[in-house]
């Protein structure tokens, strides 16, 4: 078999929902960043396809098929080079990651992100100016490519792996960049990931959200405090507010202890419960839940460390 050429395509990287996962879905605040510790590219195969590549080849096609749905239904606003794309799958085009999937860091956003950039005929200019317009344009875009991965998707993902950039969600309608405050190398403070040993999936996790906001009691807790604790939380964080993060941050932990349990794996009670009563550390979600990473937040990352012995912990921001 010839030797192809790997193809030399722009990496895109995963992302951390810092603050915001289902609460942007009922208009609170969200804050995500490019996580450029995971990252994956558009490839072809050197020599005999691996079986990841082949699996990841079939996706890739049976996303294709989707994207051509879309596009004759008039559901998704953007012409595409499919006859280029249709080439590129048949010879064994893959996307090669080392983002984890199912652990809400941005697998499918990433994918998305690679697609449109290398496919997509007119792209959304991002190069010379970066409007309210331009991003809210591309968010809808990338909303309905990602709603393939898993049922509803915000668009978030995508738009920030495409961007590579820090994104802040004010509302549905509203959304910009936003510099954060500079990483302190020599801080103590830390936010880090922890893995669960256990791959999530979305569209179940959605699901139940949007089952669980029929109740009213719910909707209440989510309404009068995830919302405003989230909110809270991206203004401190924002601002550089440490004092004022973590004591919002121990509020926003227990609600989601609380109030979010099956989103939480049983063998990870304990764990997140003990961070609340040390004030050691604190968990949230990362992403959807059910597995994956979750989300850790700690002002003292050595005794962290100490606490959480024989866990996994992946640094994402010092301070």
């Amino acid at each position: 078999m010839k030797k192809l050429n790997k193809m030399k395509g722009p990496l895109f990287y995963a992302k951390i929902l810092l603050f915001g996962e289902y609460g942007i879905i009922k208009d609170s605040k969200g804050l995500a960043i490019p996580f450029n510790a995971f990252k994956g590219a558009l490839r072809f195969p050197e020599n005999n396809s691996s079986e990841i590549a082949f699996s990841s080849n079939t996706h890739l096609k049976n996303y294709a098929a989707y994207l051509k749905n879309q596009v004759a239904e008039q559901r998704l606003d953007v012409s595409f080079d499919f006859g280029r794309l249709d080439v590129d799958l048949e010879k064994g085009m893959y996307f090669d990651s080392s983002i984890p999937m199912g652990y809400g860091v941005g697998s499918s956003g990433a994918i998305v992100a690679a697609i449109y950039d290398r496919y997509a005929d007119e792209k959304v200019s991002v190069l010379s100016s970066l409007t309210r317009e331009k991003l809210l344009t591309l968010k809808g875009q990338f909303a309905i490519m990602e709603s393939h991965f898993h049922g509803t998707s915000s668009g978030l993902d995508p738009l920030n792996s495409y961007l590579s950039l820090p994104i802040l969600i004010h509302a549905k309608d509203h959304v910009e960049s936003t510099p954060i405050p500079s990483q302190n190398q020599a801080g103590k403070g830390a936010v880090f990931l922890l893995d669960s040993g256990i791959t999530g999936e979305t569209a179940p996790m959605v699901q139940l959200f949007m089952e669980n906001l029929k109740n009213k009691q719910f909707e209440e807790v989510m309404r009068e405090q995830f919302v405003q604790y989230t909110d809270a939380c991206i203004d401190h964080f924002l601002s550089g507010n440490i004092r004022s993060l973590f004591s919002d941050l121990r509020k926003l932990s227990g609600v989601v202890f609380d109030h979010f349990k099956p989103m939480i794996p049983a063998n990870f009670h304990d764990i997140w419960q003990k961070g609340l009563e040390t004030d050691t550390y604190y968990l949230k979600l990362c992403g959807s839940g059910g597995g994956g990473y979750f989300l850790g937040f700690t002002q003292d990352l050595e005794a962290t460390k100490k606490a959480l012995d024989g866990h996994q912990l992946e640094v994402v921001y010092t301070f």
